[in-house]
């Protein structure tokens, strides 16, 4: 297993040392993610959970290592995380179900 804290404090060793070459960047990045407690209308924990849903269909270790942080810190419990990653889990399975009909779709254009 991974060690997450270990891996979190590396990470954002080389996202500062990225900030400091692409500035720009890693300012765009920090706007993105501060856009959404702007509004108001979901509370942090709420975007923590929807956090860890992406970051789990995405495949960002990266990201499961910050927000994992972010969830606990805003109060999300072991049960809201699962059920969070329940509903990644699902669309996994739904997208693979989608891209698996335009696979025969393709077959079908290629074959004729």
């Amino acid at each position: 297993m991974l060690e997450w804290a270990k891996y979190r404090k590396q990470l954002s060793s080389r996202v500062s040392e990225l900030g400091g070459l692409s500035p720009a960047t890693l300012d765009g990045v920090r706007t993105l993610g501060g856009a959404g407690q702007k509004t108001g209308r979901l509370d942090a924990r709420t975007r923590e959970l929807i956090a860890l849903a992406v970051a789990v269909t995405t495949r960002c270790d990266g990201c499961i290592a910050s927000h994992t942080a972010e969830a606990a810190k805003a109060g999300a419990t072991r049960e809201e995380i699962a059920e969070a990653l329940g509903v990644a889990i699902a669309l996994n399975a739904g997208a693979a179900l989608v891209y698996s009909s335009r696979v025969l779709d393709a077959f079908d254009t290629v074959n004729g």
